[in-house]
């Protein structure tokens, strides 16, 4: 790959959707350069408040969790030129909680704070965080927990799909973990949790090879100590930055801190090799468009929320406690559709990049929709089917949005 390549595509895993002028400016500044600037620490940012609505107002809370989805699709409009508003997103997916059994826009909000002042660090706070988060008490049945009637769900769930993953535990670890996590509590009004002494099992556990007292905090630790934990954590990192080619060693040599895995990931030679192997998720691919297209999420906000629908991944409502799929899943005939019609709704709502487009001769006019949606280049067979289309820069722009190479990255 030339440096610019490299670079685009540095840009295109780690980022929402870069621009030419975010191109044009990493191929000026280089790789290390560009890597330092994505990775930066991100600026503070405080989700809106809600007031807790009555959960039988079930228009209330629609309102409410439409309105708290818009506010983050903009930021990660406005922010997805970082790497944080995207780290943001990849936490959704892996600490996969859905409002649809928490029925609380103010408390998934709240989540994402988390995710936001520990995500960029080392895990072990992160998890002693998440422990107590309570959108993940809910929806894990955390309140359920208790000394009399231990419920399982968060203590197998943090271990196999948040910090070790299978193999890595026992039955008698779950049942351990259990106890440990017995009498968390969430005050819906306040947007906290607290633990209930009423409700908490106490005394000794055995639980990962120790034996003793152990509360939430000690629990944490043992998990992002053990030695599972990082290699099970590069796994997922590389699975949503990488994609399905075999993982290098850097990542897991970066230790439990994943912005230092994706610098590693970014800096590693091999990583050029993975182009065009990893299917952007449909967040991804609706976020990229919009930002390369200048396109307002606020004035497209049904047309964009329309389009994830139809895409099949809606933020805050991912389909079960694994999260969203990867690969693909996302490449079905009905998805190719969805992107078709999600891509005449976008270009709709761009008439500013429609305008560029017509403003280059139609012989030229693929080179410059390559430059905006920051592509490489086209195959052959997919030159075959834009150049027809040339002649039309609105049906151009919504084909070429469609594209394998547009999709696939």
């Amino acid at each position: 790959m030339t440096d610019r390549r490299v670079v685009a595509h540095v840009l295109r895993r780690l980022t929402f959707g870069p621009t030419a002028a975010e191109v044009d400016a990493a191929a000026r500044d280089g790789l290390p350069a560009t890597v330092d600037r994505i990775l930066a620490p991100a600026p503070t940012v405080t989700p809106p408040s809600f007031p807790t609505p009555d959960r039988k107002d079930r228009q209330a809370v629609q309102d409410q969790v439409s309105d708290g989805l818009a506010w983050w699709l903009g930021q990660m409009v406005i922010h997805g030129g970082s790497a944080a508003e995207k780290l943001t997103f990849f936490w959704h997916g892996h600490f996969a909680t859905s409002v649809q059994k928490v029925r609380s826009a103010g408390l998934m909000l709240n989540q994402q704070k988390t995710f936001r002042r520990y995500g960029p660090g080392p895990t072990g706070p992160f998890v002693r965080a998440m422990l107590r988060d309570p959108a993940l008490i809910i929806w894990l049945d955390g309140q359920k927990n208790t000394r009399k009637a231990p419920n399982e769900n968060l203590a197998r769930e943090v271990m196999e799909l948040f910090t070790l993953g299978v193999g890595h535990y026992t039955e008698d670890d779950v049942k351990a973990a259990a106890r440990v996590l017995t009498g968390w509590q969430v005050d819906r009004a306040a947007g906290t949790s607290r633990l209930d002494p009423r409700r908490h099992a106490t005394g000794p556990v055995t639980l990962l090879g120790r034996t003793g007292p152990l509360d939430v905090d000690g629990f944490a630790d043992l998990l992002t100590r053990h030695a599972a934990h990082v290699p099970f954590l590069a796994g997922r990192v590389w699975l949503r930055y990488g994609g399905d080619t075999p993982m290098p060693d850097s990542l897991t040599a970066a230790g439990n801190d994943v912005p230092a895995m994706l610098r590693a990931l970014a800096l590693d030679p091999a990583f050029p090799q993975t182009a065009g192997h990893l299917v952007k998720q449909p967040i991804e691919w609706v976020v990229g468009a919009v930002r390369q297209l200048g396109i307002d999420p606020a004035k497209g906000r049904k047309q964009l929320l329309a389009g994830l629908r139809g895409l099949g991944q809606l933020p805050l409502r991912p389909p079960s406690v694994g999260g969203w799929p990867a690969g693909e899943a996302w490449l079905t005939t009905a998805a190719a559709q969805a992107r078709l019609r999600t891509g005449q709704a976008l270009t709709a709502l761009a008439p500013a990049a429609v305008q560029h487009l017509a403003s280059s001769v139609p012989q030229e006019r693929l080179e410059a929709l390559a430059a905006m949606l920051a592509v490489d280049g086209w195959t052959d067979r997919t030159a075959a089917v834009l150049t027809p289309a040339a002649k039309d820069p609105r049906r151009l722009l919504a084909i070429g949005l469609a594209t394998p190479e547009y999709t696939v990255q």
